[in-house]
């Protein structure tokens, strides 16, 4: 642990940040899991592809990796329409 002031309020700083940013990591992969399942919704996957651009905003995954990921998801979910 630091002994300036100012470099413990950072260590504490990082620790909530990082658990912050763990908690919306894993509610993404959880909601992309969802959206990528075998007989998912219209509605599941616009759902994973709202959270991927919030992730991406708040620069929790990289913007090209969102743009990757909500271009795949539109695809899927145009399959999916077009199937139903």
């Amino acid at each position: 642990m630091a002994n300036i002031k100012s470099a413990k309020k950072r260590v504490l700083i990082s620790r909530e940040r990082r658990d912050r940013n763990k908690a919306r990591r894993s509610e993404l992969k959880t909601r992309l899991k969802k959206a990528r399942a075998e007989g998912a919704s219209v509605e599941d996957m616009q759902v994973a592809s709202v959270s991927v651009a919030r992730a991406a905003s708040k620069r929790i995954i990289h913007k090209n990796k969102a743009a990757r990921l909500k271009s795949q998801l539109a695809k899927k979910r145009n399959e999916t329409a077009a199937n139903a």
